[in-house]
Formats: structure tokens, C-alpha cells, sequence
């Protein structure tokens, strides 16, 4: 591992990149008067369109706002252009019979696509913010053969290639497990504004200029859908190892990536890496091989962090940790409490799986909630938003959180202060197969008056389009033999 970075990429994020009040610029809760603004503009032409339904005293939104919110970004607060991309998402989703997929995907094939792609580490940076980890030099070439005789062969079929698909149930997993887990767990910083988005280390080292070119689809693909379904869920990679050749090529590898992605990359020098790392995650959720204290590696288990496992009850039998954090799993509501239920999802030899597996403890979605509605109040919007607790509320569960009581066996029991067995509330329909027909943690309608003393405004919808134009979103892969990397051989 060299000092082998390219001049136009060279060095880390500048210093105040690492401050939460950076990445909270057009993050709710935060937002400008005109920011605010656009945001109502964009939602009116969802509501319009009927993409898009308001919450109600009887309902919940069919969208959270920190979902809506995440377009606008992408489109630097264009309203239109926002629901233009929104839009073709959405019928995207529908076509390709998302939803459904998530709950019915082969959990080998999740897992098979797991391997390849970055893995969550079980620990978030100082922010709050996940932090995954992407070996690519564990991508050897029989690996790769492997997995694409895998996609080949799988029964899944829709619109869009398999290998999506596939890729597909991974940001899922960001989305519907991973982000509102962060965003409910009491103890980060700014608690009122909901986790979107993700930190990567992806290490290079190791990776030879064939194996490089022969990965370039596969990395295209997590770009492209990404850019295109999942605006704004990425933060920054920290690119590390890059090997000698590594400027050489960099001007060629750019081009697989859209320019948003690639301004969001940083390519450290062996020794940038710690002193990087560092000033944006804790020491002891950094893996140990780049100078931190964790002990994990790409292809392990997700290891919890503290804050994170004391908020949880994982259900005692065998192998209900390794589907807690391996497989498909999603959030729904649990009981009148609060508490929030971790449904385990996908397929195993054909069965389709919908078992709770997990609870998030009221505690940590009390204060999730509490956060939302001081959000919504001070927006004066009726959909309020994923997000954990106010500082106040923060420092009083910070007295009662209890030590780090993660289990020394998938087999042990949960303490006694705890619940033995999980049970979904009455009404709650495991069956349901669209993430939009369950709660996800502190979305639902306000129970108490909006800031100016009025009543949540009921919205009367117009029907749904019989037929919408979309934009196909294109999925192309290189050529086999350009002269350019012959040249560079």
C-alpha cells in the first residue's frame, strides 16, 4: 500500500466535512425557508399524480418524509425534477414488483449477493451514520464466475436483469432495516433528523488492473441503481490500498460512475488513512486492519455496537442472530407501547418466511417518536419522520440505558428485564407483502395539534393516473476488449 492517489482526487474530506451540521444542509429538520418551500411544492405535485398520500387522523403517509426528502437533494431542490425521478421510481418499483420481491427472495440468493457487494459492519461513525466495508480484493475471479452462474440460474425474473434484482434487496435492507434502526437509537447527535444515508471504506489492495476490469459492471451496477431508485443514500466512500497503477487508471474507472458518486469519493494514502478515518468514526468501530479496535472483516457478521444491541431483543434459538443480521429483515409496528418489531422476511426452500425475530424496546422508539412530531410541529407538515430523541430526551435515556448486555450465544436467553418471546399486536397482518401496507418506526398520523393550534388538514385525493410516461432507465456494460485497456496492460 502506497502513497499512490491521483492529483485531482488527492487527500481527505476538508476538515469540517465531519461535522454533523455539514451533512445536515438540506436534511429535515434543517432545511431553509426555501428549502421548506420546494419541499411542499414537490409534494403536491406527488399528491397530484397519486404518488403520493398525506397522512390522516385514520392513516399514515404512504411515504415517510425522510424518504421524499431524499429526492429533492438529489436534485438540488428542483421540485419538478425531483418528481420526475420519484416518479420514474416508483413505477419502476411496481413493475419490477419490488415489494413483493423483498419479502420473497431465495435467502441464498441475498446472501450470495451479500458477499459481493459492501457489507454494514455493525457499527455507524459519529454521526450516526452506518459504516460498511467493501474488500474488493476478495472478488477473485472464481468468486465472481460463481456468482453469475448463481444469477443465471435463479428463478427470479422481472424487467430489469436478475443481477438488479438481486442488488435490489441489498438497499432494501439499507432502507428498511439498517437506516431506521440507526435513526431510532437513542445517543447520536442531531436526533431530530432521521439516518439516510451511508458511510463506506472500500479497500482496493491487493487488486490487480485485470480484476479491476473484469469488476467494472458489477461495481457500474450498485452506481446506477443507486442514482437512479436510491438518490442521496450515500454519503462518502473512503477509497484505501490503492495500488501503483491506480492513477493511471483512475480516469477510465471515473467514467463507470455517474459524477454525483464520484465527487463523494475519497482516495486516501496509506498514511492519510487513519488520521481520516478517525476524525469520522470512533477508534473502536474501526476495523482493526486499518489501526481501529473491531474485529471484523468483509464477510463477517455485522458486529452491533453497544448503544445499538442494548436497544434489542433478539429472539433466543438457533440461528436467530445470523438471520437478524444476514438475511432480509424489516420493521413493523409491535404494540400500543411503541415498541417496534424486526420481521424476518425472504424465502428458504421455496417457504416464504414472516417471522418476528427481533424488538426495538419502547425506550428507543418513544423518543424516536417524541423527535418526529417536534419535527413535524416545526415544519407544520402531517407526516411525520423516522428520527430518534430530542437532546432532552436524549440525556434522560442516556441515565437509563443499561450496560452492554449483548448475548455471549445465539442460544442465550434475554435478560428477564426484557420480553422472552415476541408477539406482533393485534390487527397486524404478517402476510402483508408491500412495505408501504406496514408502520415503519415513528411514522403514523400526529396525535395532538399542529404548532398553530389546528388539526392535521384532511386532503381530499384526486384518483391515481390510468397511465403514466416514464423514462426507461438504461443498464449498460462496457465493452469486452477496448484499446484503452489494452494500452494500460
Amino acid at each position: 500500500m502506497g502513497d499512490d492517489v491521483p492529483k485531482d482526487q488527492q487527500g481527505p474530506p476538508p476538515a469540517e466535512a465531519a461535522k454533523a451540521e455539514t451533512r445536515l444542509k438540506g436534511h429535515l429538520g434543517h432545511l431553509t425557508h426555501e428549502e421548506e418551500t420546494a419541499f411542499e411544492q414537490f409534494k403536491k405535485l406527488c399528491i397530484k399524480e397519486g404518488l403520493y398520500t398525506p397522512a390522516t387522523d385514520e392513516a399514515r403517509a404512504s411515504h415517510d418524509d425522510g424518504t421524499l426528502i431524499r429526492y429533492l437533494r438529489a436534485r438540488k431542490f428542483v421540485p419538478q425534477d425531483a418528481f420526475d425521478q420519484y416518479k420514474d421510481t416508483e413505477l419502476w418499483r411496481k413493475e419490477n414488483h419490488l415489494d413483493a420481491l423483498y419479502e420473497k427472495i431465495d435467502i441464498h440468493d441475498y446472501q450470495e449477493a451479500r458477499s459481493v457487494y459492501p457489507q454494514w459492519t455493525g457499527r455507524r461513525d459519529k454521526r450516526g451514520i452506518p459504516v460498511y466495508l467493501y474488500e474488493v480484493g476478495k472478488l477473485d475471479s472464481k468468486k465472481m464466475v460463481a456468482y453469475t452462474s448463481s444469477i443465471s440460474k435463479s428463478k427470479v425474473k422481472g424487467p430489469s436483469p436478475t443481477r438488479m434484482l438481486r442488488l435490489f434487496a441489498l438497499y432494501e435492507n439499507l432502507t428498511r432495516f439498517v437506516m431506521p434502526l440507526c435513526s431510532a437509537v437513542p445517543g447520536r447527535p442531531n436526533p431530530e433528523t432521521p439516518v439516510d444515508q451511508s458511510n463506506n471504506i472500500v479497500d482496493i489492495s491487493k487488486v490487480g488492473l485485470k480484476q479491476f476490469w473484469n469488476l467494472r459492471s458489477h461495481m457500474q451496477d450498485a452506481s446506477t441503481l443507486a442514482t437512479a431508485h436510491y438518490p442521496e443514500t450515500l454519503d462518502r466512500i473512503f477509497i484505501i490500498g490503492a495500488p501503483s497503477f491506480f492513477p493511471t487508471v483512475w480516469g477510465w474507472i471515473k467514467k463507470w460512475f455517474d459524477p454525483i458518486t464520484t465527487s463523494k469519493i475519497f482516495i486516501l494514502s496509506h498514511h492519510q488513512v487513519l488520521p481520516t478515518l478517525t476524525s469520522f468514526i470512533d477508534i473502536e468501530n474501526i476495523p482493526k486492519k486499518y489501526g481501529g479496535h473491531l474485529d471484523f472483516e468483509h464477510g463477517h457478521l455485522p458486529v452491533l455496537d453497544p448503544q445499538v444491541r442494548e436497544c434489542l431483543t433478539i429472539l433466543p434459538g438457533p440461528d436467530a442472530e445470523t438471520y437478524f443480521l444476514s438475511a432480509p429483515v424489516r420493521w413493523i409496528e409491535a404494540g400500543e407501547d411503541g415498541e417496534m418489531t424486526a420481521l424476518s422476511v425472504g424465502s428458504v426452500d421455496g417457504k416464504e418466511r414472516k417471522e418476528p425475530i427481533a424488538t426495538l424496546h419502547s425506550l428507543a422508539v418513544r423518543v424516536a417518536t417524541h423527535s418526529s412530531n417536534f419535527q413535524s410541529q416545526r415544519t407544520q407538515t402531517v407526516v411525520p419522520s423516522s428520527r430518534p430523541t430530542t437532546p432532552h430526551s436524549q440525556a434522560v435515556s442516556s441515565k437509563q440505558a443499561p450496560k452492554d448486555s449483548r448475548p455471549e450465544s445465539l442460544n442465550q436467553a434475554a435478560p428477564s428485564s426484557r420480553p422472552a418471546s415476541i408477539q406482533p399486536a393485534p390487527g397486524v397482518n404478517l402476510s402483508t407483502t408491500s412495505v408501504h401496507d406496514q408502520s415503519v418506526p415513528a411514522s403514523g398520523p400526529l396525535k395532538h395539534p399542529l404548532a398553530n393550534g389546528g388539526q392535521p388538514e384532511k386532503i381530499a385525493m384526486p384518483p391515481p393516473p390510468v397511465q403514466i410516461e416514464r423514462t426507461k432507465t438504461e443498464y449498460v456494460t462496457p465493452a469486452e476488449d477496448p484499446a484503452e485497456i489494452k494500452q494500460l496492460a
